[in-house]
């Protein structure tokens, strides 16, 4: 049933809303995330060291706490899922689809800022608000509801499964001891708020995704005489006759599809939410970090797992997936050592993650319940982790694949009925 829901889910409408959403801010501005790089490059690597305003996240605070929500498992097990299931293609169409979303999370981040107002709590924004300010209430219920919803199944079942099989695998350590370890590391985190959070993700993030892409380029070097075999597949698995007539494409582009929405969540309008925070009052500029986070996360993380896995061969040799195939791969040069190297990187991108996703679904229950439902709602996302820890792997992730894109439908909506706006940001960009 949840193979049958997880397809339906990524069926036509829903790839095709995405293609649409990327097509169409990518043509009406130019394709600024190819054409405009230098700048955007500028805007955000180059203003990375900005101190804050008077108020709201730091410019490196703002980008940590989104990356710590994307560059997760999806970055590391989620490619091999993808591979295993939808073929080397699937990696093509992960590409594709990053391209399209760095335009679709540019306008959510621009938008982010230019529809938001502040509360007595903070700052209110993201895509259930604009959705009310467009006179839809019901579909700004139903993003809270699905915010609620994917936080449950891609920001938290999806993460624990993840890290406990990276260190059972890599160390026996027993599955229910990772759930209870990472609940209660989470809950500490949660007490302390948006502001906690931003200074964890501050510091963890860029030595996870440093560390992490250190080892990658160590194994691609080493099998450096297997990438052009490698892209090889990858063009062949999306384009060839082959997988055209048998089908094969199909599974690329549904997987490689999913997958990338996975790892960047442009589209979802989960990232608007960390950054309506920012201290930044310039929606084209904070705009520039959705361009850099997908950057990032598919085209830069994903790129380097999915080419690591190729160019070592264990796609063809190794009978598992997720996290275990990705740390076969690093095996092959780390030897015994790269199981546990995946273990640790996938540990501190799994516990980021759900960092960064408990705040989100925080931001959907206050915008069903107000305050009330927090504390049910932070023992709920406790008590998942625990539980995810020692489920099976493919049902997760079919829960994660149907959660989001049942999330992507309302915030894809709420953006091209503000495109106007989005597109007026854009040209004052000057």
């Amino acid at each position: 049933m949840l193979e049958r829901l997880s397809a339906l889910a990524w069926s036509w409408p829903t790839v095709g809303l995405f293609l649409l959403a990327g097509g169409y801010f990518s043509v009406k501005t130019g394709w600024f995330q190819l054409f405009g790089l230098r700048t955007w490059w500028r805007c955000t690597v180059g203003q990375l060291r900005r101190e804050r305003g008077c108020s709201g996240l730091s410019a490196l605070q703002t980008l940590s706490t989104a990356l710590a929500a994307t560059i997760g498992t999806g970055s590391v097990a989620g490619v091999a899922v993808a591979l295993t299931f939808g073929g080397p293609g699937a990696i093509f169409w992960m590409w594709v689809s990053a391209v399209l979303a760095m335009m679709t999370g540019w306008a959510e981040k621009a938008l982010s800022v230019a529809l938001r107002r502040r509360t007595a709590e903070g700052w209110e924004g993201g895509p259930s608000y604009w959705l009310r300010l467009a006179g839809h209430p019901c579909l700004a219920r139903l993003f809270a509801l699905c915010t609620v919803l994917c936080s449950f199944g891609m920001g938290d079942l999806v993460q624990s499964n993840s890290m406990a099989q990276a260190l059972e695998g890599a160390g026996g350590v027993p599955s229910l001891c990772t759930g209870l370890i990472a609940a209660l590391l989470v809950g500490l985190a949660l007490a302390g708020g948006l502001g906690r959070l931003g200074k964890i993700c501050e510091i963890l993030v860029p030595v996870m995704a440093l560390g992490y892409l250190g080892g990658g380029l160590w194994v691609i070097c080493a099998h450096g005489e297997a990438i052009p075999r490698a892209l090889a597949s990858v063009f062949e698995g999306a384009l060839g006759r082959e997988a055209v007539l048998g089908g094969g494409a199909a599974a690329a582009l549904q997987y490689g599809l999913a997958r990338g929405v996975c790892t960047n969540e442009a589209g979802l309008g989960s990232t608007a939410l960390v950054h309506c925070a920012s201290g930044n009052d310039d929606p084209a500029q904070e705009g520039m970090w959705g361009i850099f986070e997908v950057f990032c996360s598919t085209l830069v993380v994903c790129t380097v797992t999915a080419l690591a896995i190729l160019a070592s061969g264990v796609l063809e040799t190794e009978p598992v997936t997720g996290v275990l195939l990705t740390a076969a791969a690093f095996s092959t040069v780390m030897g015994d050592w790269g199981g546990g190297f995946v273990a640790v990187c996938l540990a501190l991108f799994g516990f980021s993650t759900l960092l960064g996703w408990s705040w989100y679904g925080e931001s959907g229950v206050r915008s069903l319940t107000g305050s009330r439902g927090l504390r049910v709602y932070r023992l709920l996302f406790l008590a998942l982790i625990v539980l995810g820890s020692v489920l099976e792997l493919r049902p997760v992730w079919q829960l994660s694949d149907i959660f989001n894109a049942l999330m992507a439908w309302p915030s894809l909506i709420a953006l091209l009925l503000w495109r106007g706006e989005v597109l007026e940001a854009f040209h004052r960009l000057g």
